[in-house]
């Protein structure tokens, strides 16, 4: 089992790039953690809301295996506490031993057809937060969740 971070856009801010690395190193002393970044649209100026919609939903639906278990990313989804969300991973993991994909979408949100293949859809917050900084504080919480499922003490309660 494996978990991967799926995004459209490239992590384009130094600080992003050195938050983010810093919790997949962490990271993959528990798990195989990868990052994959799907390239923003080319002209996208020229392009409606729905089409960039449609346009990156299809970049992401290339991206997932049948068989992987696709949790989005997303303003309305379940909120967790950091110990919910730890017990809640520790559950799919041994319940379903899929590879599982978080996915945060672009600018615009997901398609509708994104939408019907997720699994699970989560949220980090009622808060906006830019994409940039969802990648660092997502890898943060998928960090912390681990060192609470070990009983580690980096999450005090």
């Amino acid at each position: 089992m494996k978990i991967t971070l799926l995004t459209v856009g490239e992590t384009d801010r130094n600080w992003t790039r050195d938050g983010l690395e810093t919790y997949s190193s962490r990271l993959r002393h528990y798990v195989p953690f990868t990052v994959k970044e799907i390239p923003e649209l080319r002209n996208a100026a020229s392009l409606s809301r729905e089409q960039i919609q449609e346009k990156e939903g299809d970049l992401i639906l290339k991206m997932l295996k049948p068989t992987d278990e696709v949790i989005l990313l997303d303003e309305r989804g379940k909120e967790f506490s950091s110990l919910e969300w730890a017990a809640d991973l520790e559950r799919r993991m041994a319940l379903s031993g899929r590879d599982i994909v978080f996915v945060i979408g672009g600018a615009y949100g997901f398609s509708r057809k994104v939408y019907d293949r997720s699994d699970f859809r989560m949220s980090l917050s009622r808060m906006t937060f830019s994409h940039q900084m969802v990648r660092v504080i997502f890898t943060e919480q998928l960090y912390r969740a681990f060192t609470i499922m070990r009983g580690q003490p980096y999450h005090h309660e």
